[in-house]
């Protein structure tokens, strides 16, 4: 690939999220000697250029015209760049022309996908011609599933060098969380749920945590769906609306990596309330709302916060792992930003350069598994997140 122009294509950078995506290029490598060549992708020339001007792009900021239901086009942008950023959600409408394009061309590639029975499909399409190609393919490159699954993967290697063992089980519990869901997980929502009623054979993948694992099914485990008091947290837990997918990308690495923690490893996240009667309300009530998670008014697409509302926003997920000999270990992921978008944004532009950077072998996987800690690495220095040991 080392004819191609570009190394990096957003695609979508006249979207809300895309957007941002290119901001962040601007703000942490726009004058730097060895900034990595990027352009930005949309289907309306107009519009493009109209982004460049709000977000003071320079004029010379190349541009490429792309539509997704264009097929010859993304192929021809595709042959132009080495790693292709895509925020053109739902994924199952619009992603899959581009990643097979992407597959074809050795093409890496990071979305923000948190469809999982689309991602199975793709997975099953294309894993072996991403293989053959080198494409590095990685979905989920945002708050789903980033933090969780990069911070299993730390704290594995923490409990390997402090225990000489995995944790047998690890529990996510989201311990803090200002902001916004964006308008694209909401809508990849109810399209998940359109596909299902359309090929209810999609229900079984959507229902198991390892759905994207093909061949291989593990032990049952633990049901975060239903409320309950942790002991040693003095907290309640209730569901966690991203747990569906974060867990299947959880066992996804694994699965991929040869299963270093084991083929009986155990995942779980939930959402902690507080403790006593308000907490187990809360958590009852969280309960509730998971039959409807984005209210009567989900945001949309294209829709998103202030930059106020982004830049006040943040998370902490902390996680609890145990031996098989009772060893327990607390690992905390912490993000400055709104998850969904503020922090998003920053953490799918740094996967996109973890990617052109990495000499992986191609093939779909996920973030933990193709980047690892080179990109835990990035993230801490440009994206404003934490990975730290809790004593």
């Amino acid at each position: 690939m080392t004819d191609r122009q570009f190394d990096i294509v957003i695609y979508g950078a006249t979207g809300y999220t895309g957007r941002l995506v290119a901001e962040h290029f601007l703000r942490e490598y726009g004058d730097r000697p060895d900034a990595p060549t990027w352009a930005m992708a949309g289907r309306d020339p107009d519009k493009l250029a109209a982004v460049k001007r709000e977000i003071g792009a320079p004029d010379s900021t190349p541009t490429i015209v792309a539509d997704a239901a264009d097929t010859v086009s993304l192929e021809q942008m595709c042959e132009q760049a080495k790693v292709i950023i895509t925020t053109v959600g739902p994924y199952q409408l619009y992603g899959e022309p581009l990643l097979a394009a992407c597959a074809k061309s050795g093409t890496h590639y990071a979305d923000l996908c948190g469809e999982p029975a689309w991602m199975r499909q793709m997975i099953d399409k294309y894993h072996d011609e991403a293989k053959a190609s080198g494409a590095r393919i990685s979905f989920s490159s945002g708050f789903d599933s980033i933090p969780f699954d990069l911070g299993v993967l730390m704290l594995q290697k923490e409990a390997r060098e402090r225990f000489g063992a995995p944790c047998k089980t690890v529990r996510g519990r989201v311990r803090a969380m200002k902001g916004t869901f964006s308008g694209g997980t909401a809508a990849s929502l109810t399209e998940s749920m359109k596909a299902m009623a359309r090929d209810p054979s999609l229900i079984k993948i959507m229902r198991s945590p390892f759905g994207l694992t093909p061949g291989f099914d593990g032990p049952d485990q633990p049901n975060g769906m239903i409320p309950k008091y942790e002991g040693d947290l003095g907290k309640w837990a209730a569901p966690f609306v991203m747990a569906p997918i974060n867990t299947k990308n959880v066992h996804r690495t694994n699965f991929l990596l040869g299963h270093p923690w084991g083929e009986d490893f155990r995942y779980d996240e939930m959402v902690l309330t507080s403790p006593g009667e308000a907490g187990k309300a809360a958590a009852n009530a969280a309960a509730e709302m998971m039959k409807n998670p984005f209210g009567s008014k989900p945001p949309k697409p294209g829709e998103g916060p202030t930059p106020e509302e982004r830049e006040n926003g943040y998370y902490d997920v902390l996680l609890i792992g145990e031996t098989a000999n009772g060893e327990t270990l607390r690992y905390a992921v912490k993000g400055k930003y709104d998850p969904g978008y503020g922090s998003t944004s920053r953490m799918i532009s740094e996967t996109g350069i973890a990617l052109l950077e990495s000499d992986a072998p191609g093939g779909i996987g996920t973030p933990g598994s193709i980047l690892g800690e080179a990109l835990v690495a990035r993230l801490r220095d440009h994206a404003a997140l934490t990975f730290e040991v809790e004593e």
